[in-house]
């Protein structure tokens, strides 16, 4: 058996594993998602304020940043396949345990801690993931399959906001926001068993059997990242803060507009706002992919391609987010948001596989330390901070102060435009390293 022999999936391999990662993705979602739809809740029941709220949301990615490119390195040296279901049983576990937890102390501020650190280790085990997926991806997928690959896997997150939105939302009202942490933990124990006992039993199978079958044992590429040459790169740094700008409206979308719609349409139905965004953004993502992949095989240059999907991502992100001040009704409204959060699906075939295409031997690497770099700026103003936490902690402290919608969504939408100019500026889709 030769070296190059075996390197990627098949096509049914392909399909079997796309399924299990987009279930993966999907998984993951509907656990980070589950706070923000019973925020209003427990904040009820425990007494936080919008800051203490804010602070309860932006704890997970105190975590998460932690394990950005520690998942991303070890993907990248043992393997994806290895990595994911270890760190998803644990993820899936905290998810599980989080209401028995936040009754271990009648103290209010004690529950807060408890309740924050429980958040930190959901990130903790989250932040292994992505980074994950990506080197899974660029190692076994084909350069000319991976937008459409890695878009669908990604389908997978506004699916699982929509299964917390949904069902979470009918168990929120039913049995109270202790279920919805139940159901979600025991759908992600499930995912997690699959993955460990069909897909990657399976896969470690054939792997040893072609080992077993070689005259030699197979070379595994095990070259260090360059990080020095990376580091000195526009193509680099460009990504780093798109992603940056992106994750800030992302997660404050994800995290906060329960909360606005509960606040602004107390009458409206929890079902509809926490499942129309998340259902139109699943297309969204499909469609990027598809595009992204008829455009490099019409001739397009990837750096074109990456440029152009997300230009429209973070413009049509920006846009909604400015005109939903002005909206005074629920239908305008939710328009606004659906709208925000399907261009936010482009990202996926923009600048959230760039890293396959700067570094496709070291995505994995690259992709966590993109995600954690992105804490750069927010660290200046907060130790500590990431995008995500920045963004929606910062979000809670404004509206305690201001009590106004309007001055959260504006800013998101200039960071947004932000990271747009510097990415059509210096982004790129050739290798770097």
């Amino acid at each position: 058996m030769t070296e190059s022999e075996g390197k990627y999936w098949t096509r049914p391999e392909r399909r079997k594993w796309t399924g299990g990662l987009f279930f993966g993705c999907m998984a993951l979602y509907a656990c980070r998602t589950v706070p923000p739809l019973c925020l209003p809740n427990m904040a009820e029941e425990f007494g936080w304020d919008k800051t203490q709220s804010g602070t309860v949301l932006g704890s997970f990615f105190w975590g998460y940043t932690m394990t950005q490119f520690l998942g991303g390195y070890l993907s990248d040296k043992i393997g994806g396949d290895v990595v994911l279901p270890v760190a998803a049983a644990f993820w899936a576990l905290v998810t599980l345990m989080t209401p028995q937890l936040a009754y271990l102390s009648t103290d209010k501020y004690t529950t807060l801690y408890i309740v924050i650190l429980s958040r930190v280790l959901l990130g903790l085990s989250q932040g292994f993931h992505v980074p994950g997926t990506t080197s899974l991806i660029a190692r076994k997928v084909l350069e000319e399959e991976r937008s459409s690959t890695y878009s669908f896997v990604c389908a997978g997150s506004p699916l699982g906001t929509l299964l917390t939105g949904s069902v979470g939302s009918l168990l929120l009202e039913t049995y109270g926001w202790h279920s919805v942490f139940y159901f979600i933990g025991m759908f992600s124990i499930l995912w997690t068993l699959g993955m460990r006992f069909i897909l990657v039993a399976n896969h470690r199978k054939k792997y040893q059997l072609s080992i077993d079958s070689a005259d030699k044992p197979i070379k595994i590429d095990r070259e260090p990242v360059p990080w020095l040459m990376l580091l000195t790169k526009s193509g680099f740094w460009a990504p780093v803060i798109g992603h940056f700008c992106h994750a800030n409206s992302f997660f404050i979308l994800l995290s906060w507009a329960p909360t606005y719609f509960h606040e602004n349409f107390p009458t409206a139905k929890g079902w509809v706002f926490n499942v129309v965004p998340w259902v139109v953004s699943i297309f969204s993502s499909i469609f990027g992919g598809w595009l992204a992949d008829t455009m490099i095989r019409k001739g397009y240059s990837v750096t074109f391609v990456r440029k152009f999907i997300e230009t429209i991502s973070l413009i049509g992100t920006a846009g909604p987010l400015i005109l939903i001040s002005y909206m005074s009704n629920f239908q305008g409204a939710l328009f606004c948001v659906v709208f925000a959060v399907a261009s936010c699906g482009l990202h996926n075939s923009g600048i959230l596989i760039n890293p396959q295409d700067i570094a496709p031997k070291h995505a994995g690497s690259v992709f966590g330390i993109m995600n954690m770099a992105g804490a750069i700026p927010g660290i200046m103003n907060m130790a500590g901070a990431i995008p995500g936490f920045v963004g929606v902690y910062m979000a809670g402290h404004i509206l305690e102060a201001t009590k106004s919608w309007a001055a959260v969504f504006n800013q998101t939408a200039g960071v947004c435009i932000f990271g747009c100019i510097v990415y059509l500026l210096f982004g790129t889709g050739k290798r770097i390293i």
